[in-house]
């Protein structure tokens, strides 16, 4: 039965991440690129306070999809590289995190434009 909440919790919890952001687009003049940004930074700022990895654990995919969860582990990859190298690690911790995930993005989004040939708006 515990496999069942595991979906309910990420879809309830992605969900509601996600209404907010659009509320907050959709009351404030804050531009798309600046509130990603403060996303990212926010879950930065709630894994430094060890808040983020006990939603996370609770939210699933529901956490760790939207960009609160990059921010997290960011963090959380800049943590174990600074543990391991020191301050040099505060450099290529967070590169290392979520290298798998970019380079993803970046090929399939890359094969997506061959696949579906994307013009320019006018």
């Amino acid at each position: 039965m515990s496999g069942i909440m595991d979906y309910i919790n990420a879809f309830w919890v992605g969900g509601l991440i996600c209404a907010l952001v659009q509320i907050l687009l959709d009351r404030t003049k804050l531009m798309p690129g600046r509130v990603m940004v403060l996303l990212v930074c926010t879950g930065a700022v709630l894994s430094a306070l060890g808040i983020y990895q006990p939603f996370a654990d609770f939210a699933g995919a529901g956490a760790s999809v939207p960009l609160l969860g990059f921010g997290h582990l960011l963090f959380k990859g800049m943590r174990e590289a600074i543990d391991e190298n020191g301050v040099i690690g505060l450099f290529m911790g967070g590169f290392t995190a979520c290298a798998a995930g970019v380079s993803a993005a970046l090929i399939f989004s890359y094969l997506a434009s061959w696949i579906f040939r994307p013009k320019m708006k006018e």
